[in-house]
């Protein structure tokens, strides 16, 4: 009887180790993705291409709203507003941003998260854009390969949009387009932005 008690904690020991050795793996403090494609701001949202003309801070409740709760068969598992811009990032800065909103993504094959910046300008926003695709990128915030995934990033006027998803299985390989397409949409809430500005 004595040995089964001893067994069962043992048991979930070895659990919380394997996952937090999985976690390592996958999560590396400078993890990239495999596949990016950034896009600079354009004329649609020259309304917006300073944070002066479009100036209320955006929030959590804004941007992943109940209807984004699930997204490309993946569960929001957390949304939030970090304390410094900065700590969304590695090796780039987001000069003059005043915020970051993140929410983190999980399903049975894949994960992600998506991360929006609040910039002074668009080109403070294209410069974020093109420092993510060569100087650093987004801290991952959830377990998944990043040597298979795929990331998309967006200046929308003076906000940038980051899209990250990735198998969570080593080796395998998801729906990881759809996946993304699916979490970039979240990006929709700025043309809201766009027409209030009218």
């Amino acid at each position: 009887m004595m040995r089964a008690r001893v067994m069962i904690p043992l048991g979930v020991a070895l659990v919380a180790v394997l996952a937090v050795a999985g976690w390592l793996l996958f999560l590396r403090p400078e993890a990239r993705p495999s596949t990016f494609r950034g896009e600079p701001t354009s004329a649609l949202y020259s309304l917006i291409d300073s944070r002066q003309r479009d100036a209320a801070p955006l929030t959590v409740d804004e941007v992943f709203t109940p209807d984004t709760a699930t997204l490309g068969g993946l569960r929001r598992v957390s949304a939030e507003q970090l304390a410094d811009c900065d700590d969304a990032l590695w090796g780039a800065s987001a000069a003059g941003c005043t915020q970051a909103l993140r929410a983190t993504y999980t399903g049975d094959s894949g994960a992600g998260q998506f991360v929006i910046f609040n910039l002074t300008d668009g080109r403070a926003a294209d410069a974020l854009v093109k420092a993510l695709s060569k100087d650093g990128f987004v801290r991952q915030a959830v377990p998944f390969d990043a040597v298979r995934s795929r990331a998309q990033a967006r200046a929308l006027g003076h906000y940038v949009t980051v899209a990250w998803v990735g198998p969570v299985r080593p080796g395998e390989t998801g729906d990881l387009v759809s996946q993304l397409v699916a979490l970039d949409g979240l990006g929709h809430i700025i043309q809201k932005r766009v027409v209030d500005a009218t």
